[in-house]
């Protein structure tokens, strides 16, 4: 059996989830950034993309090396998929902040008011794509952008091609507006992906194995994981792929680092046995002690 760090993405994010964290993995953000971090986590700041990105990358980082014990594997929504290659070893904490940085300002810049999405909850991924197929043109452009389980999926795009979408799924299920200003994972994104592209620095081979959202299967090697990172922002987010494969893998325990428990409710639909956890509402030393269970296993 093995385990699974996972990381959220945008959406998650609340006002306040830098306070308690270690001074030592602030101040280091700090010094990368050339900026005091914790202002980026007010209600004023997190409107701002870079600024909500950042804070997911430091929750993350700062609460999985909490947990002291080793992964098997680690997989990240979204932004999420950057904690997840610093604590893969892939990428520096240093460079991954300034990587997110450039990311949250080029995608914000590319689309600074009018864009978004937006999940529906209770339609099958057929007639999402079929709803998709008949609102989509050059003046209402709209995206699949997520697929998180079998009728949850999240889509990308103008907010008048998505209020199209919202009042036809009226009836037969939910459309919920996100809390993220910009269309991510489509290709209204490929140009902000390919500029930081042009910014990434060179990653080493990970030591945990790394899960891509995107392509829903493990990553080794640095340059497709480079990639995987740079381009994610314009592909979609294939995260029942991503769990199931981690399952058929033999994971038999994920934990969810915060902020929330958004991944964890949408796993436990995949996972028919082991345990799915959120660290968010569980005790630090029952999460140590999971993951320790899981170390010993493997010996």
């Amino acid at each position: 059996m093995s385990s699974l760090l996972v990381f959220p993405g945008q959406g998650a994010q609340r006002p306040g989830m830098l306070k308690a964290l270690p001074a030592e993995v602030l101040e280091q953000a700090s010094d990368a950034l050339g900026e005091d971090v914790r202002a980026l986590d007010s209600v004023e700041a997190l409107a701002s993309t870079r600024a909500v990105q950042l804070c997911l990358l430091i929750v993350g980082v700062a609460h999985a090396r909490l947990l002291q014990h080793t992964p098997d594997y680690v997989a990240g929504l979204s932004i999420g998929a950057y904690p997840a290659a610093v604590i893969a070893g892939a990428l520096d904490f240093t460079d991954a902040l300034r990587l997110v940085s450039l990311r949250g300002e080029l995608m914000q810049n590319a689309y600074p008011q009018g864009y978004g999405m937006t999940a529906l909850i209770g339609p099958a991924l057929s007639t999402v794509e079929t709803l998709l197929a008949e609102i989509h043109s050059p003046e209402t452009p709209v995206y699949l952008a997520n697929i998180n389980a079998d009728n949850q999926t999240v889509i990308a795009g103008s907010d008048e091609a998505m209020q199209r979408v919202a009042s036809r799924v009226k009836g037969n299920g939910v459309a919920k507006r996100l809390a993220v200003s910009v269309p991510s994972h489509c290709a209204l994104l490929e140009q902000p992906a390919q500029a930081l592209a042009r910014a990434f620095v060179p990653l080493k081979a990970p030591r945990i194995t790394y899960l891509s959202s995107t392509r829903a299967r493990p990553i080794h090697n640095p340059e497709q994981l480079r990639d995987d990172l740079a381009f994610n922002m314009c592909r979609v987010v294939d995260w029942r792929g991503t769990v199931q494969s981690a399952v058929e893998r033999g994971v038999r325990l994920q934990i969810e680092l915060p902020p929330g428990a958004v991944l964890t409710g949408l796993s436990r639909r995949v996972f028919e046995q082991g345990t799915v956890i959120a660290c968010e509402g569980a005790r630090l030393d029952t999460l140590q002690a999971l993951l320790q269970e899981e170390e010993r296993r493997h010996r």
